[in-house]
């Protein structure tokens, strides 16, 4: 049997039920997943449940091209039609309530999460998307959005402070656990005893006695959500590359997560330019 592709009307109605979900998720109301699953099951044309979980991952990948928070319980997928970005391109711009939820929850000031063993957050870093297969059609219609909602979550002093407290929670547990208290009495808070022209926010140690410099990036939304990086950070990764470690904590206000991306952020990372410095000449 063939496969067919999705009408407009089928991603219209996903793409309405995803960005539902969506504003029930940053506005901290409860909902089913299941439940929505089912309920679009009879306006589909005679779709599974796995096919609509999957188009939700394409539009958390869609979501993610335009600087949107997407769910974190759908994983991107980025191989979607260009009707997901077109669709989401006249939905999202006019949903004032769901822009409303998104600046709201990205400047919400944050406490530090309370979790039962510290040291269970750490996981494996995310799998890199294959960039060339993200969208199948030539050149699908963008997204256009008056703010860039991830990099507006990013400059959250609050969510910052609060992800660097947890890294220095992080940290002390780990030496303590290695049995080096001596180590864990030593680590620095570097941003604030220092200011931030360091290049990182937390000085630690590895079980050696050899120095870890950390930076902490933090995002309550999800896994694959793309951080910022400064000049600085990628030039005190180049000098000390062997100590130099992101700590990507995920999920933070909920359920937070942490991966480790060791060295040069030139070698960790996927680069993209984001803004430039211009003076005239």
């Amino acid at each position: 049997m063939t496969k067919r592709d999705w009408s407009r009307k089928e991603v219209e109605a996903t793409v309405q039920d995803y960005l539902s979900m969506l504003s029930s998720w940053l506005a901290g109301t409860p909902f089913s997943k299941s439940a929505h699953r089912r309920a679009l099951l009879p306006i589909l044309n005679e779709r599974s449940e796995k096919s609509i979980e999957f188009k939700y991952m394409n539009i958390s990948a869609a979501l993610i091209d335009a600087n949107f928070p997407y769910l974190p319980g759908y994983a991107p997928l980025h191989n979607y039609q260009g009707l997901v970005t077109e669709v989401l391109a006249e939905l999202l711009p006019t949903n004032s309530p769901l822009l409303s939820l998104a600046v709201a929850d990205a400047d919400a000031p944050i406490v530090v999460p309370e979790v039962e063993d510290i040291l269970s957050v750490l996981t494996r870093k995310p799998t890199a998307p294959h960039e060339l297969e993200k969208v199948r059609e030539d050149v699908p219609p963008l997204v256009r959005l008056t703010t860039n909602y991830v990099e507006r979550e990013a400059r959250n002093r609050s969510l910052g402070t609060a992800g660097e407290q947890f890294v220095l929670n992080y940290e002390r547990a780990r030496l303590i656990h290695l049995g080096k208290e001596s180590l864990a009495s030593r680590i620095e808070h570097t941003s604030v005893v220092k200011g931030d022209h360091e290049g990182f926010d937390v000085l630690s140690f590895e079980e050696s006695g050899a120095e870890r410099l950390i930076e902490v990036k933090t995002t309550k939304y999800g896994v694959q959500t793309p951080f910022f990086v400064t000049r600085n950070e990628m030039a005190k990764s180049e000098v000390r590359s062997s100590q130099y470690q992101i700590y990507r904590l995920f999920e933070f206000k909920n359920s937070p997560r942490l991966y480790i991306l060791p060295g040069a952020i030139r070698t960790s990372c996927t680069l993209t330019a984001s803004t430039f410095l211009a003076r005239p000449r």
